[in-house]
C-alpha cells in the first residue's frame, strides 16, 4: 500500500506534463498516420479555395477496389449539377467521391488524385443519400426525407456543398420532379454549390 501511495502521489504531482505528454504523442501520432496514408495512395496536396469552386482531376474513390477515375468540376460556369443514368451507373459513386475528397481535405489529409486537382473549403456539407428501396418500400421513408430536405435548405448558404442522390425519388415521378426543382431552384438562390442524381426516366421532367 505503501509503494502504490507513493507511486500515485508521483503521477499526481507530474499529472500536467504527462496530460501534455499524451497530447504531444497523439498529434505526431496523427500526423504520421496521415504521412503514411499519403506515402501510400500516393497523395496530393491540392490546390485550396473559399469560393465553392471543386476540380477534381483523375481522383479516386478510396473505399471500392478498381475504381474508376473521376474528372469533375463544378463552381465556375455553374454552382449546380444534375447527374443522370442507369442503375449501377456510377451516379452515387461521383457524389460520394466528392464528398468523401472535400471532407479529406479538410482535415488535413492528402488525396488521390493528379495535380490541377482544387478542393473548395466549405463551412457545411450536408448529404441526403437514397437507400435504393423501391418506390413501394421507399414511401415509408419519404416524409423523412422532405424533412431533412427541408433542414438543409434552412441551414444552406453559398458557402455549402450539397449533395442529393435520387432527389425528389420515394413517390410519384411527377409529383417527385416537381419538389427536386423546386427545392434545387431555391438551393440556386442561394448560391450553394449542389450536385443532384437522377433516374435516366426521370431527367425529362428537370427540363
Amino acid at each position: 500500500y505503501k509503494i502504490l501511495a507513493e507511486i500515485t502521489e508521483m503521477i499526481y504531482g507530474k499529472l500536467k506534463e504527462i496530460k501534455i505528454n499524451i497530447e504531444v504523442i497523439a498529434e505526431y501520432d496523427m500526423i504520421m498516420a496521415k504521412a503514411k496514408y499519403s506515402k501510400e495512395i500516393g497523395g496530393i496536396k491540392p490546390k485550396l479555395n473559399e469560393v465553392g469552386y471543386i476540380k477534381i482531376v483523375n481522383g479516386i474513390y478510396p473505399l471500392i477496389k478498381n475504381p474508376v477515375p473521376l474528372n469533375f468540376e463544378i463552381g465556375k460556369s455553374y454552382r449546380s449539377l444534375i447527374i443522370t443514368g442507369p442503375n449501377a451507373g456510377g451516379k452515387t459513386v461521383v457524389l460520394k467521391t466528392v464528398g468523401l475528397l472535400t471532407l479529406a481535405v479538410q482535415s488535413g489529409f492528402h488525396i488521390e488524385a493528379d495535380e490541377g486537382t482544387e478542393i473548395a473549403v466549405f463551412n457545411k456539407i450536408f448529404v441526403d443519400i437514397g437507400d435504393d428501396q423501391s418506390i413501394e418500400n421507399a414511401l415509408s421513408t419519404f416524409s423523412s426525407h422532405v424533412k431533412n430536405l427541408s433542414e438543409i435548405i434552412k441551414e444552406s448558404n453559398k458557402n455549402t456543398l450539397l449533395l442529393f442522390d435520387e432527389i425528389g425519388s420515394g413517390t410519384e415521378p411527377n409529383e417527385g420532379a416537381a419538389l427536386a426543382i423546386s427545392i434545387l431552384e431555391e438551393l440556386y438562390k442561394k448560391g450553394c454549390i449542389t450536385i443532384a442524381s437522377t433516374h435516366y426516366g426521370e431527367i425529362k421532367n428537370f427540363s
